[in-house]
């Protein structure tokens, strides 16, 4: 099955998509209405079609309206079968040229309406509180377990003062420090440097009364030994330094970020700290709407107010009425003391509107989501880098929430 798999998905499902794209002439769209009535005609009737088969469906199961809106977004989009069913009727004589083009364009509309509903009735579904409600056996707080790879030893020190600050005081689990080496001739020798390095980040632990469990492990790719390493201590949170920018070849095979991202479920902190954490007057938080939904949301949540605590600083959050009325039923439920203000964004899908909300001084939190999940936008596509630019002289910390367990974007 394997190999059939990687047969049709390299080979036979590309050239056939090639062999149709040649065959398809857009010049016909021009010579005249035909072919545009006769794309009207099959799209009206396909997306029509479509929707009275998830409103019967809708009626006959009881379901709301948006779970008939979801039924209709994932059924809708014609693509495979569509075009098999036309090339064997083209080749065959049986349809022209207009039909052709027709079931083309056919494919490119219901595919992009398809899309677009879905995503909105997935939204509303979560809204109304249809989404599986995930149960926890583990008491995080007394059992916590955060990683923390070092590969730059120029921020190791604000990192690990960084994770101090948010770590659970009543887990008995030390923090873990990691380092990854790359699986090459040279990784004996280089295992050896990484070990002497983490003994000096190891006594500035201790002399920061932390204490750090030293990591240090082979694999052929760094973000894959990272993600290994996360699943063996079962880690609630990974602190990371702030991503670089990537080169060509980094672009050509995954960004190590984004590799991180996509091979793990847990709590991920990306930390820009350039300047003492201590100074900060003020902890300005940027929530996305939906981001309560997220599996990860208490604990982010519970991580501001620990190092709003710490600190002694209040938190101004950035958001909308629904996350803020969940944030204000976690502060209750939780105890919170914490001095806490709330702003309004109206347009999430310019980020630059957050800048409006800051005030010098500020330690700038900024919550995202990985693809696929509920809260993420097309706004937090290629969010470090914008942050860059936003907030260039402010310490910054990038959050993604936790996830279910192996739920890729793939899937959902």
């Amino acid at each position: 099955m394997n190999r059939i798999e990687f047969s049709g998905n390299a080979l036979f499902i590309p050239f056939f998509l090639i062999s149709v794209g040649m065959i398809v002439d857009i010049s016909v769209l021009l010579k005249g209405p035909m072919a545009i009535y006769i794309a009207a005609a099959l799209t009206i009737a396909a997306i029509f079609g479509k929707w009275v088969a998830a409103w019967i469906t809708q009626k006959v199961f009881g379901y709301s309206k948006a779970q008939r809106k979801l039924i209709f977004g994932l059924s809708g989009s014609h693509a495979a079968a569509t075009l098999a069913v036309i090339m064997v009727g083209y080749n065959y004589g049986i349809i022209d040229e207009n039909v052709l083009n027709g079931t083309i364009i056919l494919i490119l509309v219901t595919c992009m309406v398809a899309t677009l509903v879905t995503e909105d009735a997935s939204k509303k579904i979560v809204l109304a509180g249809d989404q599986d409600e995930v149960t926890e056996d583990r008491d995080i707080k007394k059992e916590e377990q955060l990683v923390l790879p070092i590969a730059n030893l120029n921020n190791m020190e604000s990192l690990l003062d960084f994770a101090a600050l948010i770590k659970s005081k009543q887990s008995h689990f030390p923090l873990t420090v990691l380092t990854v080496v790359q699986n090459n001739d040279l990784a004996e020798q280089n295992l050896k440097k990484a070990r002497k390095n983490l003994d000096s980040t190891a006594r500035h632990a201790s002399g920061s009364e932390i204490e750090v469990n030293i990591m240090a492990t082979i694999d052929y790719n760094i973000a894959s030994g990272i993600s290994r390493a996360a699943r063996e201590v079962n880690a609630d949170g990974i602190i990371l330094g702030w991503p670089s920018k990537a080169g060509i070849i980094e672009k050509m095979v995954g960004e190590k970020t984004q590799s991180i991202l996509n091979s793990t479920d847990a709590n991920l902190f990306m930390c820009d700290i350039n300047r003492s954490i201590v100074t900060h007057k003020r902890i300005t938080v940027c929530c996305p709407p939906l981001a309560e939904s997220e599996l990860g949301f208490e604990f982010w949540l519970e991580k501001v107010f620990r190092l709003s605590q710490e600190l002694t600083i209040s938190v101004f959050f950035v958001c909308d009425h629904r996350t803020q009325e969940a944030i204000e039923m976690y502060m209750d439920k939780s105890k919170q003391s914490a001095r806490v203000q709330f702003a309004n964004l109206k347009d999430w899908d310019d980020l630059s509107g957050i800048k409006e909300h800051t005030q010098e001084g500020d330690l700038i939190i900024v919550v995202s989501a990985r693809t696929g999940d509920v809260s993420h936008r097309s706004a937090l596509i290629g969010l470090p880098m914008k942050l860059v630019r936003l907030y260039q002289n402010y310490n910054r910390i990038l959050v993604y929430p936790s996830r279910r367990p192996g739920y890729m974007s793939d899937e959902y």
